[in-house]
């Protein structure tokens, strides 16, 4: 049976892939841009996913201007909290499922071992609060929901850590890259390709199966920022020398997470999925860099 998706967000890194992929499986997918459903609207989302009658609904349009959060407050729990709980309570009463794409923001960052999903959270930040909100609303809807948390997303397309370095690596100085945070960093690819091979299996779970609730995925591997940037460069074939800096030596509005590493054990026992290592994402991301000329 083709399943019906009811997609929110096509210029995100993961929205974007989910439409490059979406063809290769047996979807029938309607993305739904700002213009047409803008999540500022939390009302006119909900009407979005009625008049769409669809069985599976993806929500991977954000607030996800960090920085800006903190001074914007309000309008990310409107983006970020209130209209992911809108679209859900819609869902539910179309029948339809939910896969709500959040954030490692919505942790402390100073637990020092992986993040189960049961871990109390603690955002540090605007951002992660008005995540946390939208994960509350979502699994409080009543809708088949799955809340899927994933960290340092990266692409060949969109803004991202990746494409950033590759930007900078001119010039003869050292670039000076935070190497106090741990993570995992994530392919958007990955997260679209997940989302659209259990479709078929979301959209036909009923309520209380085990393919609801919260759930973790990252690409395998822990690694700093800087060792990440290291990675890049040697990826792409730059010579370009890094040095290591402390959080403390570059001061942004919004506090990030010291360690974002995601337990991804869950995803694994109930999806039977196992993310792959970031480096072999990572060298995808930069063979498509370079066949587009983004990289020298």
């Amino acid at each position: 049976m083709t399943v019906r998706i009811l997609q929110f967000g096509t210029t995100g890194q993961v929205g974007i892939e989910l439409l490059r992929q979406a063809p290769c499986h047996d979807v029938a997918l309607t993305a739904l841009s700002r213009a047409q459903a803008d999540l500022a609207d939390p009302a006119a989302c909900a009407a979005a996913v009625r008049a769409a009658a669809p069985d599976l609904v993806v929500i991977a349009a954000a607030y996800t201007a960090v920085d800006q959060a903190e001074s914007d407050t309000a309008a990310a729990d409107v983006v970020n909290g209130e209209a992911p709980g809108a679209i859900a309570r819609a869902a539910r009463d179309a029948g339809a499922a939910v896969v709500h794409i959040s954030t490692d923001y919505v942790f402390a960052g100073d637990k020092g071992q992986p993040y189960r999903e049961d871990d109390p959270i603690a955002p540090a930040g605007a951002y992660g609060r008005s995540k946390a909100l939208g994960e509350q609303a979502v699994l409080e809807s009543g809708a088949r929901a799955l809340v899927l948390r994933t960290s340092w997303v990266v692409s060949a397309h969109g803004k991202n850590f990746v494409k950033t370095m590759l930007r900078l690596a001119g010039g003869d100085r050292p670039l000076r890259v935070v190497d106090d945070q741990l993570g995992r960093p994530t392919a958007a690819a990955d997260i679209a390709g997940l989302i659209l091979a259990q479709a078929p299996r979301l959209a036909a779970a009923p309520v209380g199966a085990p393919e609801w609730g919260v759930f973790h995925f990252a690409n395998a591997g822990e690694v700093t920022w800087r060792r990440f940037a290291e990675a890049i460069f040697a990826e792409a074939g730059v010579a370009k020398a890094v040095e290591p800096i402390a959080t403390a030596e570059f001061p942004t509005p919004a506090r990030r997470p010291a360690y974002s590493v995601l337990d991804t054990g869950r995803l694994e026992q109930v999806f039977g999925v196992t993310p792959r290592p970031w480096p072999a994402a990572l060298a995808e991301i930069v063979a498509e860099l370079k066949t587009e000329g983004a990289v020298a």
